[in-house]
């Protein structure tokens, strides 16, 4: 075999692609011709001119931005928040040592419903936390403390128990918990009633072991306090039942002794941040707080450089530069009325080159605002820079960013400090432990509060309808076993009159009511539905019962002594409803400390809904089964 291949044309063999080969090549490679590098490393340019006609021709001789600048000299002025009001409570000093977001959305422990326990996840994690303190005892008090304070074994023929009974996995709980472990909650809340009650009240103790004893319950109690954060009375509660939102307020005093409040009237998102609050200039103080730490005023003036600003995909500021592509700005769609991506877009693209940064470190919890600023460019130049957001509050014209705004019934001029409030970057949250969606029923006329999820007697979270259904089924199997009331008569007619319609146990009502000395002002207040197991209103213990609602956010005022009515304002369900869940958020201090609290967030609901209830209807009976 031949070892190479003879052709005979080699151009028309090379036209005609009739050979994979490559036989054509070019290298260029400089050989210099002296040791010298001198010129060469010169990048001498032979033609100026043209570049300078190349740079007239792009429009980079079109620039009046000036000299850039090279040193700058701010005076800031600082305080910091003294003074703290949460809701329509009495001020206190401002907190400085817990995050902001859990001084302010904490809720009380629950650990009873109606008189009844609940939360046996919490309860039994208490026992087992108090069970651990005293094992160090000398003396065994185990099994004293666990008799003491028991789980409760559910009875299922009694309707009163119809929180653990009615659903499988809660009496489960229970059972396999009944008669082993100690429930601490009821410990908890027996040594923080009123009254100074001791550990070992009601318990045979060794005298020597009541002090060690006394020592424990004071260590459990503030192990509780410190597991999860609650208010320390009704009057550090912000929330506001009514409004279904958090109420809060915080003062600064400046160095001229006048004080500026920074209040929130509606505070329900959940992130805490500066938008959150207004200054409230109808407010002059929030009075005399004992306590309350002295105003810290400081003015600082400080030379410092100008760092241009720099983000990913940034355009470059001279031509023949590669541009970054984690950005694609050119894909970013706008419509003609969406303003604040034609904001971002002209910023990002134009001037973004333009603006310059002048690092400054202040210190949570403080209020700064800038006293002047003065920037010296590459000309020597002196310029004096004033802020773009001054003027009246009121003026439409005026816009900023990160400026706050004042609440007042007079012209005043707009706020232009900085307020840094305490809150956390991040923030851990649990599943929804309570769900309540507050929808308008316009066919009748009044607004429900549907409990979308409830938390069972464990503590654990499931469907509000398939609680309610649970709870009718069980309700039935008690009136078929052991209720009392008579049956009605047989139906002699294929139809029948009907009162009411029934709804699920997950509906709670809402009506209109008059707000008090306002004729036309309405509230809308909680009602309920009667509980009708087997067409018989009277099938159980005590005649006709109320369904009484099983979230906490629902039950606001039932489980007080007496029981109280429970009233929202009627703008806070607008047509489209509104929607408020419950959980628990956890977060890590400055400290390193964690803190975990229960929180209520408010969202905007989906719309109207129907229950279907219906007043004076003729039902028609299904067939007799055969």
């Amino acid at each position: 075999m031949a070892s190479s291949i003879k052709v005979g044309d080699v151009r028309a063999a090379l036209q005609a692609r009739s050979y994979p080969t490559v036989t054509v090549f070019n290298r260029l490679e400089g050989r210099p011709r002296t040791v010298q590098f001198d010129r060469a490393l010169r990048a001498e340019v032979r033609d100026p001119l043209w570049m300078l006609t190349k740079q007239w021709q792009m429009g980079e001789f079109r620039g009046a931005d000036a000299g850039s600048p090279v040193t700058a000299r701010v005076m800031l002025q600082t305080t910091r928040l003294t003074k703290y009001r949460p809701g329509g409570h009495a001020a206190e000093p401002f907190p400085d040592n817990i995050p902001f977001e859990t001084k302010v959305e904490r809720r009380t422990l629950a650990l009873q419903r109606a008189q009844r326990p609940i939360a046996l996840d919490l309860r039994l994690l208490m026992g087992r936390y108090w069970l651990q303190l005293i094992g160090s005892l000398t003396n065994r008090y185990e099994d004293k403390f666990i008799a003491q304070y028991p789980v409760a074994r559910p009875d299922p023929s009694d309707p009163q128990q119809s929180d653990p009974c009615a659903h499988l996995e809660a009496w489960q709980t229970h059972e396999a918990a009944a008669g082993r472990a100690m429930d601490g909650g009821a410990l908890y809340l027996y040594l923080t009633a009123p009254g100074g009650h001791h550990a070992h009240d009601g318990i045979s103790v060794v005298t020597a072991d009541q002090g060690p004893l006394d020592d424990r319950a004071s260590r459990f109690v503030s192990w509780v306090g410190r597991l999860i954060s609650v208010p320390p009375a009704s009057s550090d509660d912000a929330w506001v039942p009514d409004c279904l939102e958090y109420q809060f307020a915080a003062s600064a005093t400046a160095a001229d002794g006048t004080e500026t409040v920074y209040a929130a009237n509606e505070y329900y998102q959940g992130h805490l941040d500066w938008y959150s609050v207004d200054v409230d200039a109808t407010t002059e103080s929030l009075g005399d707080v004992p306590g309350a730490p002295p105003p810290v005023n400081k003015v600082i003036t400080r030379t410092m450089l100008p760092t241009p600003v720099s983000f990913a995909g940034m355009a470059q500021s001279r031509w023949w530069t590669f541009e970054d592509q984690a950005t694609n700005f050119g894909d970013i769609d706008a419509a003609t009325t969406d303003l604040g991506k034609l904001l971002f877009l002209e910023f990002a693209l134009v001037y973004a080159n333009d603006w310059f940064l002048i690092p400054y470190t202040l210190p949570v919890g403080s209020l700064a605002s800038v006293g002047g600023v003065v920037v010296t460019n590459v000309f020597g130049e002196r310029q004096w820079i004033t802020a773009v957001g001054s003027g009246a509050n009121a003026q439409w014209q005026r816009w900023s960013l990160f400026t706050l705004h004042v609440r007042s019934n007079e012209e005043v001029p707009s706020e232009q400090g900085l307020l840094l409030l305490p809150a956390v970057p991040h923030i851990q949250e649990s599943d929804i432990l309570e769900d309540v969606v507050l929808v308008r029923d316009e066919s009748a006329n009044m607004v429900w509060g549907v409990e979308s999820a409830v938390a069972l007697s464990t503590g654990e979270p499931k469907r509000g309808i398939e609680v309610a259904r649970e709870a009718a089924d069980y309700f039935l199997r008690v009136v078929t076993t052991g209720g009392t009331g008579t049956a009605p008569p047989p139906a002699a007619a294929p139809i029948r009159y009907q009162i009411m319609s029934t709804v699920p146990e997950n509906w709670i009502p809402f009506i209109p009511a008059h707000v008090t000395g306002d004729n036309r002002e309405i509230q809308l207040q909680r009602a309920a539905m009667p509980r009708i197991v087997d067409n018989r209103p009277d099938a159980l213990p005590g005649n006709l019962r109320k369904v009484e609602p099983r979230t906490r956010l629902l039950r606001e005022g039932l489980d007080a002594d007496p029981p109280a009515t429970y009233l929202i304002h009627e703008e806070t369900v607008p047509r489209a409803g509104t929607r408020a869940n419950q959980r628990y958020q956890r977060t890590r201090w400055v400290d390193g400390a964690s803190w975990v609290w229960m929180r209520v967030r408010r969202d905007t609901g989906r719309g109207e809904a129907s229950s279907g209830l219906d007043f004076d209807q003729l039902a028609q009976l299904p067939p007799a089964k055969s």
